[in-house]
């Protein structure tokens, strides 16, 4: 079983995201709450909030889901429009200043198998490659 959720035009850039984002991929719930409470970047409390929002889903879509036995199975980090402002620069110029923006969707799921699938087909992948 698995639960998704979005949360879209995040004012953040998607890079910044990421790098908080990777920190939590393939942990269970419960671990992935706590890193993303103790982390310093502005952007974890955003996804603390999304991460509960998927865990509420989850549990509204079946009765008898455990959230303790839920893993994050796939969190990515897409790039949102760009706000364009204008910035004003020496001698009469202007520089053009992008606030970058980002969609983030988590999918959490109580199979754990679909986290490490992508590790074993990677792993297999290099054993072949080194034959």
């Amino acid at each position: 079983m698995e639960a998704t959720a979005t949360l879209r035009y995040l004012k953040a850039s998607p890079q910044k995201v990421r790098l908080v984002a990777d920190l939590v991929r393939g942990k269970k719930v419960d671990e992935a709450l706590g890193i993303l409470r103790f982390t310093r970047k502005s952007c974890a409390k955003d996804l603390e909030k999304l991460l509960r929002s998927a865990i509420a889903n989850a549990e509204n879509l079946e009765a008898n889901v455990d959230a303790d036995d839920l893993v994050v199975s796939k969190i990515y980090v897409n790039e949102g429009p760009r706000e364009k402002r204008v910035q004003p620069a020496p001698m009469g110029r202007a520089y053009r200043i992008q606030k970058r923006q980002a969609h983030v969707t988590v999918h959490v799921s109580d199979e754990v198998k679909a986290v490490n699938a992508r590790e074993e087909s990677a792993k297999s992948g290099r054993a072949r490659a080194r034959k």
